[in-house]
Formats: C-alpha cells, structure tokens, sequence
C-alpha cells in the first residue's frame, strides 16, 4: 500500500505548526487537552507605554479561551503534527506580491501579524477527512492594526481571485480565493476559502488543497483559524469554531464561566474519501 501523503505527517514541522515567534515564554497546560497545545506570552518592552498599562489579555485569559476537541464533535482530537502538505504546498513562489504575502502569511499563520502580547494556540485533527484546524487566541496593537489587515484580506478575492504558485518540487499549482460568509461574532470578522490544484503526482492523482482561513476581532484581541487539507475543509466545523471561540474569549474577558458547550452533532455530510487523498 502506497503512503498517503495527506496524513504523513513531519515531526519537525509540529513546533513550527503550533508554536511562532523567539523569545516567547512557553507554558504548557496539564492534562489530556495539553499533548498538543501551548501559550506564547511576548513580554513588553520596557520602555514602551504598553509595559505598565493593564495586559489587555492575559496568558491565563489566552489559554481558556481556546477551543477543545470535544466542541466540535468526536471526530476531532489533538494533533498528532503538521501535515506535509503545509510545506509542499504552502511554500509556493508566486510573482503577485498580494498573493504571495498570503501563502506566506498561511504558512506562517500571522496573516493577522505578529501577537503584540499574549497568545495561545491550538492544534486539532479530524478523522474523517483528514483536516488540520489550527486555532489561535491573541493581542495585537490595537483595533485599528486588527482592522487594517481585515482590509486587506478583503481585498483578496480580488487581487488574487485566480494565480499560479509553483511548489518546492517546480510543479504549477492554480489557486482561486474567495470571500467566505461568517456568523456575526465579535466586532469585526473576515474570512477566505483558498484551493489549490496542480499537476499529477507520482500515484496519478491530482491533489486539491482546501484551506478556510477565518478571523474575528474583540477589541484589540483576536482569534483566528486556518481549517482544511488535502480532503477538504467543512464550512460547518470553521464557521462553528469561530463562533464558539469568539463567545468563549468575551465570557473570558468579562470574567465569566465559559458555559460548557455540547459537543457538535456528527456531520450530516456523506463521508466518503475524496480523490485526493492518496492510497
């Protein structure tokens, strides 16, 4: 049986996966949510105004405002890695600077920027068709900076509504990007759906990358997602998990109890395994 390159998985890519940025603090929570889960705290600058002001998110706020396995159903646990798919396809060369500042910014997973304070991040798997959702709570410079890169993300479907990337093995890949509809949460929110498809690999297949890329502002903190792969990516699972994590980072921020939330009923989706996944 041939691998299928879809779920193998690089154990040197899983810190980059879930965790970004040097000279961050790392704090890991006891427990079974934990295996795969950390929280980046960026220190302020001494002499900046921001060091003696009120932290507008805390590490403790960050990391019980991230989403659990269980909230999105049982075919979702914590990862086990980052796909391989993330550095054969995410790492591509394009000459549009807008789209090429986007595949920079998914597989970097800053499109938001860089965290000005404390952030915490998630990793999760889904079993059926092999989707990565990696979620991440932070602050940031202010609603203005969260609201300008929003903006731009507008822009996109736009700007980069069809582009050829070329990946690391020289392949041509066809990406479209287009504007996705998300639930009325937090104070501002955007998000994409990006595919990407190419030329056939060694098995005869034509793999289809399907990455949902969604973000949503409380103020000057943020939660963001990327949700999707080689097998596709369910609309149902992004717009639930930016629901239930910008409810959860407001009952955070206004010190209440997150209510517990019933684990999501099973997709009603016929379950079958996409072509693309390679056997």
């Amino acid at each position: 049986m041939n691998p299928r390159p879809s779920r193998l998985l690089a154990s040197a890519l899983t810190a980059g996966v879930l965790v970004s940025g040097s000279a961050c603090s790392v704090f890991e929570q006891p427990g079974e949510e934990a295996t795969n889960e950390r929280v980046t705290a960026s220190p302020a600058t001494p002499s900046s105004p921001a060091a003696s002001a009120t932290p507008s998110l805390t590490v403790t706020q960050a990391h019980a405002a991230l989403l659990r396995p269980t909230e999105l159903g049982e075919r979702w646990s914590a990862t086990q890695g980052g796909a391989t798919w993330r550095d054969g396809l995410l790492k591509g060369r394009t000459d549009v600077a807008d789209c090429q500042r986007l595949l920079d910014g998914l597989y970097a997973e800053d499109l938001l920027g860089k965290p000005k304070g404390a952030g915490a991040v998630v990793g999760l798997d889904e079993s059926d068709t092999e989707a990565q959702l990696r979620y991440q709570v932070a602050a940031y410079g202010g609603p203005a900076e969260v609201d300008a890169k929003m903006a731009w993300l507008r822009t996109l479907p736009v700007k980069c509504a069809e582009f050829t990337s070329t990946d690391v093995r020289g392949g041509r890949q066809t990406v479209t990007v287009v504007r996705a509809k998300l639930p009325g949460v937090g104070d501002a929110r955007e998000g994409l759906r990006m595919t990407m498809s190419g030329e056939s690999d060694p098995y005869g297949e034509t793999p289809t990358l399907t990455l949902d890329f969604a973000a949503a502002r409380v103020g000057d903190r943020a939660v963001s997602l990327t949700n999707g792969g080689l097998g596709g990516a369910e609309e149902d699972f992004t717009n639930r998990a930016i629901e239930l994590g910008t409810q959860r980072l407001q009952d955070v921020l206004a010190k209440k109890s997150p209510a517990p939330r019933p684990s999501a009923r099973p997709s009603t989706r016929p379950s079958a395994r996409p072509s693309a996944q390679q056997g």
